[in-house]
């Protein structure tokens, strides 16, 4: 067979680029090659499966922007596609004075990268929020969740398909090298 783009790597990340320029370029031929008898067989079927919510990265920067852009996206993917997930959100506790003001900073950036929910509380609505929690004050973020990321990836593959895509797996690529650029086909390219 003969492909216009071939993505190696039918992890999470391959099989969204993959998925995406199905959408975007349907007449292309595409294919998918991955070593594995199956896709999500390593990290992305492994991680910790966080949705993060965008408090880390620093304001203004392409992380911050696409983390809170991508739980939004995660969650709509999730509800479209059936996919469980649980939006738990996630509690950083100062449980030391001296943690306050840096908990205080995160609570800034978190503000300035648009994560939604927000907010610092207190001891009392610490142990109110989890019962085997102390602290002084805690940042939480309602929006934090976990899904199972090889139940994501493995859905990014049948879409991959219904598009026209091609996943070759016991497909290990050993050797690549440089064609010359061929005229375009298509409007594709």
């Amino acid at each position: 067979s003969s492909f216009h783009v071939a993505v190696v790597g039918a992890g999470i990340v391959g099989l969204a680029a993959a998925r995406e320029l199905a959408r975007r370029h349907p007449s292309l031929a595409l294919a998918v090659l991955e070593k594995e008898q199956e896709p999500a067989r390593h990290q992305s079927g492994h991680n910790s499966g966080v949705i993060h919510s965008g408090i880390y990265y620093t304001p203004g920067s392409l992380k911050a922007k696409l983390c809170v852009q991508g739980a939004a996206l995660c969650y709509k993917y999730c509800d479209q596609k059936g996919i469980p997930y649980k939006q738990c959100g996630k509690l950083i506790v100062a449980v030391e004075q001296d943690e306050i003001p840096r908990l205080k900073a995160l609570y800034e950036r978190g503000l300035q990268n648009n994560v939604p929910g927000l907010k610092l509380i207190g001891a009392k609505e610490i142990q109110e929020k989890e019962p085997f929690c102390r602290g002084l004050m805690a940042l939480d973020s309602p929006y934090t969740g976990i899904v199972d990321y090889k139940q994501v990836a493995q859905s990014y593959a049948r879409d991959f398909q219904e598009a026209g895509g091609t996943i070759l797996t016991d497909f290990e690529v050993t050797d690549m090298e440089m064609a010359k650029e061929s005229p375009p086909e298509s409007e594709d390219g």
